[in-house]
């Protein structure tokens, strides 16, 4: 495929590769005024790997702990982070639940920068980069599922969370993951797995190109996306060097399909790195499984738990309806809306976030030592 033919196909199929992160290719620097640190951030910093710098702007990608090689059952090796806790609870007490953030499409295990800063010495807590995304193995076509991610969250459990109370927070294609898990293997729920937050995510009927062509017809909308998918993931690597030029081509979808409400630009350039080191290949390999995967007719069985489901009113990939239907499916769920919060509302209303979750801990909590 020749560089002409990619360019002029990437106003139709680059925003899609990014579709299913639900916030574009970002490139467009958007600017409002720096957050300062709260007296809580300042707690759990520490002059190696503080949340925020000294302008209070935040150090993604600066938290890090030892890394863990996780081997998945195909052999695909997964890179995982885990945040120890020193000072665990004396003889008697009841142990605090592990903590486990399961990133989204394209993204990576830093996308819970301010999750991980909040738990950070409280709690022990367990991040990993998915398949083909961030440090972990490139997966085969084949297994590059939902399915599959499923039994890749089992794994990481299995090895590094042998044993104790588990809470389990999944945003997007993580919450899907966490999704996948839970309704194969129900019994996780009976003790083990002791709380859920589905961030942003659905248990199916996703379609991206819905979004991306919203004048067309659903069916016709979805025929064109998938052919181009599938067309420029024939010429990936050219797609791949379009996307690091193309700085205009990178700012398709930024305000429809990032934020709900304007970022500072180190929140949008985050993002972009974290983008830009997916390769158009692995989007591409991804994409069919959203359309294949539909849980809601088992999704019930997390009522066994507690369980929060969080989303942004603007969101516009899993829109607030997905959020809505989780919420009725699973019965005794709490549903926190966030209005005119977008997609990467874990970034964007990260406070909110972190309270949901929170909150989730301590309902966990109480049923724990009851």
């Amino acid at each position: 495929m020749s560089r002409g033919r990619v360019i002029g196909a990437v106003a139709g199929g680059l925003g899609l590769a990014a579709a299913g992160t639900a916030f574009g290719v970002v490139h467009q620097a958007r600017s409002i005024g720096r957050r300062r640190p709260s007296a809580e951030d300042e707690e759990h910093r520490d002059d190696e790997q503080a949340a925020y710098g000294p302008d209070g702007t935040p150090t993604f990608g600066r938290l890090r702990s030892r890394p863990v090689t996780v081997v998945a059952d195909d052999g695909v090796p997964l890179h995982v982070e885990v945040d120890e806790v020193t000072a665990r609870g004396g003889a008697g007490t009841t142990p605090s639940p592990t903590v486990v953030l399961v990133h989204g499409y394209c993204l990576q295990l830093d996308c819970w920068h301010f999750q991980r800063a909040a738990y950070r010495g409280r709690l022990r807590t367990v991040l990993y980069d998915q398949r083909s995304h961030g440090r972990s193995g490139r997966s085969s076509r084949e297994h590059a599922t939902i399915g599959q991610l499923g039994r890749d969250l089992q794994r990481v459990l299995d090895e590094v969370v042998p044993d104790g109370p588990v809470v389990l927070v999944g945003h997007s294609m993580g919450g899907m993951s966490v999704i996948s898990l839970l309704v194969t293997h129900p019994e996780l729920l009976e003790g083990r797995v002791v709380g859920v937050a589905l961030v942003a995510t659905t248990a199916g009927g996703i379609d991206p190109g819905r979004i991306l062509l919203p004048l067309l017809p659903a069916r016709l909308s979805g025929e064109l996306t998938g052919t181009a998918v599938s067309t420029l993931r024939l010429g990936h690597r050219a797609v791949d060097s379009v996307r690091r030029l193309g700085k205009i081509v990178a700012r398709v979808g930024t305000d429809v399909l990032a934020f709900g409400d304007p970022m500072p630009a180190s929140y949008v350039d985050f993002v972009d790195r974290m983008l830009a080191a997916t390769p158009f290949e692995v989007v591409s390999d991804f994409f069919p499984s959203f359309r294949d995967f539909d849980e809601f007719g088992a999704v019930g069985v997390l009522a066994r738990v507690p369980t929060v489901v969080v989303c942004g009113t603007a969101d516009r990939l899993t829109s607030i309806g997905h959020s809505r239907k989780l919420h009725q499916r699973i019965p005794g769920s709490r549903l926190v809306e966030l209005e005119g919060a977008g997609h990467l509302v874990l970034l964007e209303r990260h406070a909110e976030v972190t309270a949901a979750i929170d909150d989730l801990l301590e309902r966990a909590g109480e049923r724990l030592a009851s």
